[in-house]
């Protein structure tokens, strides 16, 4: 069992930057993958990108070169920072953990509450 808890949304201009922030009940470093992900009105949750117990980090094409993945061990909490911010990354981002490898957002384990990303002038 693990408990997620997201903050940093809100809501930023076109080409603005948010960081959200991801705390766990204990070290990241237990799960075999943690991952960021999104659902917007409308569309099925997506992984944006994921980071492996060893630190590998993975991304979405449409997000590559904008987003990163971090962590703070000492924190237990992991990091989604988002730059050059688009409307259609609009969204409600989840921070999820799994005790297995995987790629398919519906295998996750674990999810947190869920944080609020608008994009718009």
């Amino acid at each position: 069992q693990a408990d997620l808890v997201e903050s940093g949304g809100g809501l930023v201009q076109p080409g603005g930057s948010l960081r959200l922030s991801c705390v766990a009940s204990g070290s990241f470093g237990r799960f075999s993958v943690m991952g960021w992900s999104r659902q917007a009105p409308g569309k099925q949750r997506e992984l944006v990108g994921t980071m492996t117990s060893v630190g590998t980090t993975n991304y979405k094409d449409s997000v590559q070169g904008r987003f990163t993945i971090s962590r703070d061990n000492a924190k237990n909490t992991a990091y989604l920072q988002m730059n050059s911010l688009k409307p259609e990354d609009t969204a409600v981002y989840y921070c999820a953990a799994s005790d297995r490898l995987t790629t398919r957002v519906s295998a996750y384990d674990y999810w947190g509450q869920g944080t609020q990303v608008t994009v718009s002038s």
